[in-house]
């Protein structure tokens, strides 16, 4: 699945709209940067509601496929620019980390 995919799937609103067509390989939740940083991987769905331009940097640094801004958590504008200039995908959901979590892994586990 990629990226466009999960959007439609799980009615993600765009906040920033990068490569759609990464590969999402998997999902990882968490709102401590330098915990994030040494433990998603390339592909990563990212749940979080860190929208703030260090949440970029991150997201970037590992590679992750997008960032998920859970529970309508808001992107700031310095957030919003670096991540336009770093084509990083930035979407946002009403859901929480842990249900959207669910949701994903089902969309990649179908056959669990």
């Amino acid at each position: 699945m990629n990226v466009k995919e999960l959007i439609a799937k799980l009615d993600l609103k765009t906040l920033s709209e990068g490569d759609t067509d990464l590969p999402v390989t998997g999902c990882y939740c968490g709102d401590l940067l330098s915990w994030v940083m040494s433990r998603a991987q390339e592909g990563d769905a990212w749940l979080t509601v860190m929208g703030n331009i260090n949440a970029i940097g991150v997201a970037a640094l590992t590679e992750a496929a997008c960032i998920i801004l859970v529970d309508n958590a808001a992107l700031d504008d310095d957030a919003l620019k670096k991540a336009q200039e770093n084509d990083i995908t930035v979407l946002q959901s009403e859901a929480d980390a842990f249900s959207l979590a669910v949701w994903i892994n089902r969309l990649l586990n179908p056959e669990e």
